[in-house]
């Protein structure tokens, strides 16, 4: 057996295959495109390496793709054939890909948490349940997480930028914003081309409203993304929220077309319904929108991407966008499928079934009706769930978009309850003032008194 790059033992005689998991795993933590291709060096050197099964398992789901389901079952089914010499560390790993194939994404984090409560330089699991906590709407868990394993690191260990950025990201979103700026721009001079740390700090910026400097810390950070995935379009997605604030629309757009949705980038073409990709377009050609400005065509290829993916409810946060895609192409009747879709997906067993049936399927409804022009369904659909949107995961930054759907239809219904509710919602959750903030500023004018 070898050991990888933090002294962990893996179920491998191949010293080819040990060091092209160490670079799959690195390339993962750095949102770098290679991961998959270095994965697969490690399973050609070595096919009964039980680990490497499970990570590209991992590989397969991190795509919250029904497509890709297939492939991670299979994953798994490697990795059981072979699990006959794995370490008690790696077989709890095959348990949690188990598990998070079975939808059971709680029993899924219970068991990334054991993992690295005994081995707190697991990069893999420390990292993946990060990753799923924040989908699952939940920072108080991100944070706790990070602060037990973060006294076991040291600037000495691969990985430590990562765990910086994810310190960061953790505390941005709890609202210890100094905390988080110190750890992500420590992370950012440990390595430039640290995404996550670029990320997380921009996310500080954002809820701060230091907007030039959000536009200046990214525009910096830019020339070291080359060969990153598509989490440098998200990034081109805040830097165009700066803009967005600022009411710098011709910005905004050309970062789109130019930045996050750049559809002839390779990027773009190897995953064209890539679920952070859609998010970030949907949700900005919406506030774009809501401030007059004529979006053209760009809301077809979304909605052709919306059609084809009716039924895949494993992103609850994504079918919200998808909807939005749907509706502002005037596709009623597929608008409807995928409601019916989701009905059916949320009477399922699991965590995501629960979190599409209670939350994502009212707030889908809700932004139909509001494209409709049905402002008052809308606000019906969206009041019992307001308080529990958060569990569909996303940021804050990420979130405003359906509280801007809320508030856009309180202001249309001329509800004042409605807006008031809203603002003082925001204003208890974002340190930027309503009146400060473009998609709230007219509501702000009117109503906050």
């Amino acid at each position: 057996m070898h050991n990888d790059l933090h002294g962990l033992s893996l179920s491998t005689d191949s010293t080819e295959a040990a060091d092209a998991f160490d670079r799959a795993t690195m390339a993962y933590l750095k949102y770098r495109t290679d991961a998959g291709r270095h994965l697969g060096a490690a399973l050609r050197a070595d096919p009964d390496f039980a680990f490497g099964h499970v990570l590209r398992g991992y590989f397969n789901l991190l795509a919250y793709n029904q497509a890709n389901m297939q492939g991670a079952s299979e994953a798994l089914v490697e990795a059981r054939k072979h699990a006959g010499r794995t370490t008690t560390r790696e077989a709890a790993h095959i348990e949690a890909l188990a598990k998070w194939i079975d939808g059971d994404l709680d029993r899924t984090l219970d068991i990334w948490e054991g993992i690295f409560a005994e081995h707190p330089h697991d990069v893999l699991a420390f990292r993946l349940h990060h990753f799923n906590a924040f989908w699952l709407g939940r920072p108080d868990t991100m944070q706790a997480e990070i602060e037990k394993v973060f006294p076991h690191w040291s600037s000495e260990l691969p990985g430590w930028g990562m765990m910086l950025a994810c310190r960061c990201f953790a505390h941005e979103e709890v609202g210890n914003y100094t905390l988080a700026e110190g750890a992500g721009r420590m992370a950012i001079e440990v390595d430039p081309g640290d995404l996550w740390g670029a990320h997380a700090v921009a996310h500080v910026l954002e809820m701060q409203g230091r907007r030039s400097e959000g536009i200046d810390w990214l525009k910096r950070l830019e020339p070291n993304w080359e060969g990153a995935n598509n989490l440098k379009h998200h990034l081109f997605w805040h830097r165009a929220m700066f803009h967005i604030e600022r009411r710098d629309f011709d910005n905004v757009l050309a970062l789109y077309d130019r930045g996050f949705r750049d559809l002839k980038s390779p990027l773009t073409q190897a995953m064209p319904d890539m679920y952070i990709d859609v998010q970030n377009a949907a949700s900005m050609l919406f506030r774009l929108e809501r401030h007059g400005v004529d979006v053209g065509n760009r809301w077809v290829e979304l909605a052709d991407k919306a059609e084809a993916r009716i039924g895949d409810c494993l992103s609850a946060f994504t079918l919200p966008h998808w909807m939005m895609a749907l509706a502002a192409a005037g596709r009623t009747d597929a608008a409807n499928r995928m409601i019916e879709a989701m009905r059916a997906f949320g009477r399922g067993n699991g965590t995501v079934p629960r979190l599409v049936g209670r939350i994502a399927l009212p707030i889908c409804e809700a932004v139909l009706a509001h494209r409709q022009g049905k402002y008052e369904s809308t606000l019906k659909h969206m009041r019992p769930i307001l308080s529990d949107m958060y569990l569909l995961g996303g940021s804050h930054a990420q979130q405003d978009v359906l509280e801007q759907l809320f508030v856009d239809s309180a202001l249309k219904a001329e509800s004042a309850n409605d807006v008031r509710l809203m603002l003082e919602r925001v204003a208890g959750r974002h340190p930027v003032p309503p009146n400060r903030r473009v998609g709230y500023a007219a509501a702000a004018a009117r109503y906050a008194h």
